[in-house]
């Protein structure tokens, strides 16, 4: 059960594919960490899309079923978020891709993003949002 201090994070699309994907290690302590309602995973349309999309992605060699049940393992504990239009101004980020998560984390006051991606960590420090790595988010919540 999440309460009004459970952290409300944005994860990359490579931090939840990897918890989805690959449950043992660092990221497979993040979903089992949602799971738990230890924080709460925040999506918005651009996020879910461009999960969907590298889901999909031959190298994973996953079948529509498969795909579909991943999303279904992790759907149901985020918290949908509807981006205002115009979104939120954010800080410039060298990969354009990243905006949709920076656009989430302002939009919904997220605690933090939670990213391996250098070109978000580059950004450091963001107004009132931490840039965690999945290992400094682990270890945030366990000491919490």
């Amino acid at each position: 059960m999440t309460t009004p201090t459970t952290p409300r994070w944005v994860l990359d699309t490579n931090v939840a594919l990897s918890a989805l994907i690959r449950p043992g290690g660092v990221a497979g302590r993040l979903r089992l960490a949602w799971q738990a309602s230890l924080f709460v995973p925040l999506a918005s349309r651009d996020t879910i899309a461009e999960l969907i999309r590298v889901l999909a992605y031959p190298k994973f060699k996953l079948t529509g079923e498969e795909q579909h049940e991943l999303l279904a393992d992790y759907l149901p504990w985020t918290q949908a978020v509807r981006i205002p239009e115009p979104p939120p101004n954010v800080s410039r980020c060298r990969d354009p891709d990243d905006a949709p998560f920076l656009h989430l984390a302002f939009a919904a006051k997220a605690a933090a993003i939670v990213t391996g991606d250098a070109d978000l960590h580059a950004l450091a420090p963001l107004r009132r949002i931490a840039l965690l790595t999945p290992a400094q988010a682990v270890q945030a919540l366990s000491r919490g």
